[in-house]
């Protein structure tokens, strides 16, 4: 499994714009062959910043996705909609197990 984590830092002035974009993004990627998960959230310490967390079958699920439709459309736009540099990491899952609470 490959996990990414992103974080877009968005202009303040472009916010509700881009979480339309996102909002778009996260539908259609979850509907994507190889997609396990693909959730954003606005951070609960500064309300203009995305974090995406996305998990895909493997990799090949991850490079079907970068040229989907939709991704190609939301990175075309990026630029206008971002504040500083985003931040993507990447992970390499060989394990996942669900914790009880």
């Amino acid at each position: 499994m490959i996990v990414l984590h992103a974080s877009f830092p968005i202009d303040p002035e472009r916010r509700d714009e881009a979480l339309d974009h996102v909002e778009t993004l996260v539908e259609q990627s979850n509907r994507e062959d190889g997609m396990i998960e693909y959730r954003a959230a606005v951070d609960v310490e500064d309300e203009n910043t995305i974090r995406f967390f996305e998990q895909y079958e493997d990799a090949e699920a991850v490079d079907a996705h970068n040229q989907t439709e939709h991704f190609q459309a939301f990175e075309e736009r990026l630029p206008e909609l971002l504040a500083g540099e985003p931040e993507v990491v990447r992970f390499e899952v060989s394990d996942a197990t669900t914790l009880e609470l």
